[in-house]
């Protein structure tokens, strides 16, 4: 039963990541067509690196990703105390709306907020679809995973440790940045990674609220397999893979801190 286990275990990630797999190998593979392996070479990371349109894009994937980032980390940080801390009618409720922007399809999000964004256009002449708009997109599903994750970890904490704080005359402010905060730091740092990485890959949403001048590398991609895959998107899926991978990695390290 065991190996069986195993078995089963080691088809299904298989499955999973043996696409992504073949897309590493052909970054750095001589032929411009096709999936035969001719030879090694990092030509097509050098083109796309002397691509000025690719710095652009890359540098718009970065803009959005760290600005809606810090701010879904603090909006998703200060929620988690208060639902975690302290007692208001519909905390119940609000907790689970927390999970809507979890478990909703992202085309269901994106059209939604593409309807949102137009209706405050017609009536208030603001926004129109730019980077501002793609930041408050990815800001709303953002702030429902730093929250659950940094809510995890205050879970985990001794709320004596606060009330000895507060004893010792510590105002609640003081006891939140002195206190709270640090101990629940690796929960904070683990919920802005993964919102960070998010962000980097996400297209549906980018999609519905992105304008011109705001494309980022995901919709970049997108465009260029329509006209043909070519090494170069090989190469620059290899290297969001690579980052998501690492900030992944990185929060799941945080999220094993003791304290």
């Amino acid at each position: 039963m065991r190996r069986l286990l195993t078995l089963h275990a080691f088809l299904v990630y298989l499955f999973l990541y043996l696409p992504i797999l073949v897309i590493v190998a052909l970054s750095f593979n001589q032929s411009r067509r096709g999936v035969r392996f001719t030879g090694f070479t990092l030509d097509w990371y050098r083109a796309l690196f002397q691509d000025p349109r690719v710095l652009e894009y890359f540098l718009n994937t970065l803009t959005v990703a760290f600005v809606s980032t810090l701010v879904a980390t603090v909006l998703g940080t200060l929620l988690a105390v208060g639902l975690v801390r302290y007692r208001f009618p519909g905390k119940g409720f609000l907790s689970y709306l927390l999970y809507i922007p979890v478990v909703v399809p992202d085309v269901v999000m994106g059209v939604s907020l593409l309807l949102l964004f137009a209706l405050a256009r017609e009536v208030l002449g603001f926004p129109r679809l730019s980077l501002l708009t793609v930041i408050l997109g990815h800001i709303t599903f953002q702030v429902a995973f730093v929250t659950l994750v940094v809510r995890s970890r205050l879970l985990l904490l001794d709320p004596a440790l606060e009330e000895a704080a507060r004893d010792l005359g510590a105002r609640g402010w003081q006891t939140f940045w002195h206190v709270t905060l640090p101990l629940a730091w690796p929960g904070v740092a683990a919920g802005a990674l993964l919102a960070l990485t998010l962000s980097l890959d996400d297209f549906v949403v980018t999609f519905f609220t992105a304008g011109p001048g705001a494309t980022t590398l995901p919709l970049y991609i997108y465009s260029s397999v329509k006209l043909g895959v070519s090494p170069k998107v090989h190469a620059l899926s290899t290297l969001i893979i690579g980052l998501s991978a690492f900030f992944l990695a990185l929060g799941y390290a945080l999220t094993r801190r003791r304290v």
